[in-house]
């Protein structure tokens, strides 16, 4: 019966997929931004719910920028995760772009794309991203840079804080966690590290009877002449906190 029951959820996510990869290249031309960002937070919240995860957010989504969001890294489920509780423009890794439809779906959903390794590509996407903060928008960061386990935090990378402090918006820190829903006790199906394979967190997420997502925000703030390392090192202080609450 368990083997059904997962079965039957991914075949649900497959179709629910595809009708996210047809939404995008049929209809998102024709939307605005607005529009394109409801309807990305209502696909994310069917994920979830196609997945049999409970999502919990305490605090504030945030309704509108300009802002800096800032997370730490578990899984692959994060972007969606964060995109259910309220839309915002990501920042990734630039080899997502190329995978067979999650690319599709990355880019419909604006996402900005990064080459981690290249110095000079970083800048190119701090000054990006501080275009579409101007612009009003909230955009998201992870960085950490690289996924956990969730049981404990990698140190924040600087470098994007630049874009928060060159637009001089502020950065609102938010806690992710994957908890079971019954005992509050981490959740560790949705884990991507190391060895670990995304066909086989997929198969542990979908067969977790009692997953629950939390997202837990924190409260905006500036820069208030801090420097991006100092800022980035005070962040993932503020960020354990709200794991931890």
């Amino acid at each position: 019966m368990r083997l059904f029951r997962v079965l039957a959820k991914l075949l649900h996510l497959v179709r629910h997929i595809a009708v996210g990869w047809w939404t995008i290249r049929r209809h998102f031309p024709q939307m605005d931004d607005a529009a394109r960002g409801q309807r990305v937070q209502a696909w994310s919240l069917q994920v979830l719910q196609v997945m049999g995860i409970t999502l919990r957010v305490h605090g504030t989504p945030p309704a509108q920028g300009p802002l800096l969001l800032v997370a730490n890294h578990i899984s692959w489920l994060d972007i969606a995760v964060i995109h259910a509780a309220g839309y915002c423009r990501f920042v990734s890794k630039s080899d997502v772009k190329h995978w067979p439809i999650v690319g599709t779906l990355a880019t419909g959903a604006g996402t900005l794309y990064i080459e981690r390794e290249s110095r000079r590509d970083a800048m190119r996407v701090v000054h990006h991203m501080a275009e579409r903060l101007r612009a009003g928008e909230v955009v998201a960061v992870f960085p950490e840079g690289t996924t956990g386990d969730g049981s404990a935090m990698l140190p924040f990378h600087a470098n994007l804080l630049q874009a928060a402090i060159s637009a001089n918006v502020p950065v609102l820190p938010l806690a992710l966690r994957f908890v079971d829903v019954h005992t509050g006790a981490l959740h560790f199906a949705p884990s991507f590290v190391g060895n670990e394979t995304l066909l086989g967190s997929l198969w542990r997420t979908l067969g977790a009877d009692t997953l629950g997502a939390e997202v837990r925000f924190g409260t905006p703030e500036r820069a208030e002449g801090r420097d991006r390392r100092t800022w980035a090192q005070d962040l993932q202080h503020t960020v354990e906190q709200l794991r931890q609450a």
